[in-house]
């Protein structure tokens, strides 16, 4: 006996509740601890990173190749060039940034000379370098770690004192690619600030700029977005400036960064939004365009992603187990879209949002449920389809779920069909003389003889009556053959009878035996009762008559109508009964009685 329907509901409810806490869980414990970092990363470059076009104030001049052919290797160089390119610019350009390492003298005089350059201009920005180590250390819980952002030392260039100077280092992310860059950092002794953030004070403070507050992490990182891609950035050939071959008006009030620009320098990294690797003068570039154009997108607080990305995530679960695939299915893909485009919109006013959980976890919680439902209606199909091959032939039960077309639904068709009819005779005497299981059990035997011969023979058992069934031939489906199945059925039947009659008299001291009845002909068949409750079976003159053959069978006998021996008279033995008359028929019908069926190879 099954669950009432109410426990089965709260059942059904409780399992939702478990399944979608489930899915909660799962997402935020992934978001939070971040699982899906390089697939985040990579997702964010390709949707997050899109050009928007360089600041035309910030110029880079080059130490290119061209220049490192007419000046020689680059260590070779004599310092007096810096400052003969300092001298060219005059005081033009709001701020000179040298992304250079100007570490220890080299020759005095050269060394003198960009002195003296510095001094004189006043807007020169020069690059230091902090040396990180590995320490053990306590936090403030006293917790130890290892902190390999100790800083040992950091080196300043010669000239610091005749200039502003700002930590060059770049930190890029596990997988190579420079996405962020500390703007901060300090010890005990002192605080240090990086090259982009000095700069960009001193050109507020020529230009009379106000500041833009900067948007840091809570490691003090700034994350970078690229306003333009590698070779984007105007660049001049240092060599064509120290020449005098461009005109210093050219840099007027803009930041003049000098840098490595060739590859045999050794300055290259990989960066978001481009294949290629950028020159780290240019890193420095989209830095300072950023703190410029206030674009300095925060990431948001892991909790709060984790908290969203998970009730986003439960809510599309909830939504996919519940509603039809054509109503979840274009819902899903709708937040899907609109998670994706709310993240472009929040990066580009300053927060960014983790994308690649829920574009991984949506579609997986759909896809689950959709498998889910395909799984749950293939067992209700096979449950159904076990069920109903309780009432059809399994044959015809195969047919309709193969086919599909088969649809429920009250009406009914006439159709030419053939019609059995079988009754046990002595059943009443029966029952009253043995207990109530005998009797169970000696119906079940007789039942289940008939189900199985009906259904061995391709019939469709209508109902059974009592201690009698009912069968009907090419119905709901065209059967080959139909009314000499039905005969067969009707054979097989009594010869079955016969087989078992003898072991319930020797278990019972009793036996019963069959009447059937066979006809054939016009009949409305389909689904009679109501919307609620219908019952498939067949109604009309063709089935009454066939009743009425089996109720004047007598035991072991099968009787025929003529319509029915006229479609199979070649292939079976009967004895003529005559014309005899049936209850509620003015008219008497011929009758045969079946004496055997002629077996040949194709109804075996």
């Amino acid at each position: 006996m099954g669950l009432p329907e109410n426990k089965k509901k709260k059942m059904r409810f409780a399992a939702g509740i478990v399944e979608c806490l489930l899915c909660f869980a799962i997402v935020f414990i992934t978001v939070y601890a971040d699982l899906f970092y390089s697939l985040d990363s990579a997702l964010k470059d390709k949707l997050y990173q899109s050009p928007r076009g360089i600041n035309n104030n910030i110029k880079i001049i080059a130490i290119d190749d061209k220049t490192l052919e007419k000046l020689g290797p680059f260590g070779t160089w004599s310092r007096s060039v810096y400052a003969d390119l300092i001298d060219s610019m005059g005081d033009n350009p709001a701020v000179i940034a040298m992304d250079i390492m100007f570490f220890g003298n080299i020759d005095e005089e050269g060394d003198e000379a960009l002195r003296a350059a510095c001094e004189k201009n006043g807007n020169v920005v020069a690059g230091s370098y902090i040396n990180y180590t590995s320490k053990y250390t306590v936090d403030e819980n006293g917790k130890p770690f290892i902190d390999h952002f100790n800083i040992e030392s950091v080196t300043e260039p010669f000239f610091a004192e005749y200039c502003d100077t700002g930590f060059v280092n770049v930190s890029p992310d596990d997988d190579g690619i420079v996405r962020s860059a500390m703007m901060y950092d300090g010890d005990a002794s002192r605080d240090y600030e990086s090259l982009s953030s000095v700069i960009y004070s001193k050109y507020c403070e020529r230009t009379g700029r106000s500041k833009n507050s900067l948007s840091l992490d809570s490691n003090g990182r700034m994350w970078i977005n690229y306003a333009g891609r590698p070779g984007d950035y105007e660049h001049i050939s240092f060599s064509d400036v120290i020449e005098g071959k461009v005109d210093p008006r050219i840099f007027k009030d803009c930041i003049v960064f000098v840098g490595a620009y060739a590859s045999g320098l050794q300055d290259q990294y990989s960066v978001p939004n481009s294949s290629a690797q950028m020159f780290g003068v240019e890193i420095h570039a989209n830095i300072l365009q950023g703190i410029i154009d206030n674009r300095m997108p925060l990431p948001i607080a892991r909790i709060t992603a984790a908290l969203i990305c998970a009730a986003l995530c439960t809510a599309v679960y909830l939504l996919s187990r519940k509603a039809k695939i054509k109503i979840s299915l274009p819902i899903t893909i709708v937040a899907l879209v609109g998670f994706v485009f709310c993240g472009i919109m929040l990066n580009d006013n300053g927060l960014t949002i983790p994308l690649a959980y829920c574009t991984v976890f949506i579609p997986v919680a759909f896809l689950f449920n959709l498998v889910r439902h395909y799984a749950v209606e293939t067992l209700e199909k096979r449950r159904i389809t076990a069920a109903f091959k309780k009432y059809v032939a399994p044959q015809v039960v195969d047919e309709i779920f193969k086919k599909g077309g088969y649809q429920i639904k009250l009406g009914g068709e006439n159709r030419h069909i053939a019609v059995l009819f079988v009754d046990i005779r002595g059943f009443t005497p029966m029952s009253e003389a043995l207990e109530p299981e005998q009797v169970v059990d000696i119906l079940n035997s007789y039942l289940n003889l008939t189900t199985n011969s009906i259904f061995k023979n391709g019939g469709t058992l209508d109902k059974f009556i009592g201690d009698a069934t009912m069968a009907v031939f090419n119905a709901p489906f065209d059967l080959d053959d139909y009314i000499f199945r039905a005969v067969k059925t009707a054979w097989d039947i009594v010869q079955g009878g016969n087989e078992i009659e003898s072991k319930f008299m020797e278990k019972y001291g009793r036996s019963v035996g069959f009447g059937v009845g066979v006809n054939c002909g016009n009949a409305v068949v389909g689904n009679i009762g109501c919307d609620f409750r219908m019952d498939y079976t067949a109604i009309g003159d063709t089935v009454n008559t066939a009743a009425r053959l089996e109720a004047n069978a007598k035991r072991g006998q099968v009787l025929i109508s003529e319509s029915v021996y006229e479609q199979v008279k070649d292939r079976v033995e009967v004895e003529p009964i005559g014309e005899i008359p049936l209850k509620g028929k003015a008219k008497g019908v011929f009758v045969y009685s079946l004496l055997n069926i002629k077996t040949n190879e194709d109804d075996k």
